[in-house]
């Protein structure tokens, strides 16, 4: 870009994020992790816009009627710590840890995150996963999405571009309820491949079970065939091998392409990793 081409707009109130938000072509700076990237690079760079961190309220992390709401100047970070208790506070610590490097936790958002909508990013899997609410405030007013319909696409979302994304909501996850995440990541800041879950059991029998894909798709899967297999079983060897074969064949979506076979195989043993942790945080709370 050439010096003077970006208009930048420090907002102090919501109200005046919407009022620069109205005009359909200028883009939100939160942690600008992402934005930084858009503005750098080659394809219509942004050339409006507006700085949300001056706005009181906008950093809200509690937890409330059985969901976590998380505001959008929450930072990675604040994951790190236990300030989230219970399975859902240990899933977000074991999931932050994969996000780029400390520097990017100590800016990035959560919310940032969803709005950027990167195909291998960590926290939309968790969203879909887990079966968040997405909140949304704009000119006609607020709206919740469901984050399975919020993702639509790589880089791609249901937020209007004279809107928003103000708060998520993740159910809180029972006590009783393992989690897992495993991640295949080469050099690139995000994986080539990830699963994640949460399996909740009552009497050595799986009652509930939450598993996602990253990279399977288009957007991060809900791993509906392979939950299945789980629920009503004991999260035995043989049950998260076929919960694993099951991600792989049913749930993940994949072109046909030569490397489909090792996309598959990658699947399988994420899953299996995933699901094996899981199990282990199980064991040891019971124990």
């Amino acid at each position: 870009m050439t010096a003077g081409a970006l208009e930048y707009i420090a907002a102090e109130s919501v109200d005046e994020v919407l009022a620069a938000l109205a005009d359909g072509d200028t883009s939100v700076l939160a942690g600008g992790q992402s934005l930084i990237l858009d503005l750098s690079g080659p394809d219509s760079p942004p050339r409006r816009i507006v700085d949300i961190n001056r706005v009181a309220g906008l950093d809200t992390l509690v937890e409330t009627g059985g969901m976590l709401r998380v505001g959008p100047l929450v930072r990675h970070r604040a994951f790190e710590s236990d300030t989230v208790g219970g399975p859902l506070g240990e899933l977000l610590r074991i999931v932050v840890c994969h996000i780029g490097h400390p520097p990017i936790r100590a800016r990035g958002t959560m919310l940032g995150s969803f709005a950027y909508a990167h195909p291998a990013a960590e926290w939309p899997v968790v969203a879909i996963t887990l079966g968040a609410q997405l909140v949304l405030t704009g000119p006609r007013g607020r709206r919740t999405v469901p984050a399975q319909e919020f993702f639509t696409g790589p880089f791609s979302t249901a937020r209007r571009p004279e809107e928003l994304l103000i708060e998520a909501c993740l159910p809180v996850l029972p006590p009783g309820t393992g989690v897992g995440y495993a991640e295949d990541r080469r050099t690139s800041i995000y994986p080539q491949a990830a699963a994640m879950t949460a399996v909740t059991t009552a009497g050595g029998v799986v009652s509930a079970a939450a598993l996602g894909l990253v990279n399977a798709g288009p957007c991060p899967v809900r791993a509906r065939a392979a939950e299945s297999v789980l629920v009503g079983s004991v999260l035995s060897d043989a049950v998260i091998t076929a919960a694993a074969e099951a991600a792989a064949e049913a749930d993940a979506v994949f072109p046909s392409a030569p490397d489909d076979r090792r996309a598959r195989r990658a699947v399988k043993v994420l899953v299996r990793r995933a699901l094996s942790q899981a199990r282990e945080g199980l064991a040891t709370a019971c124990g």
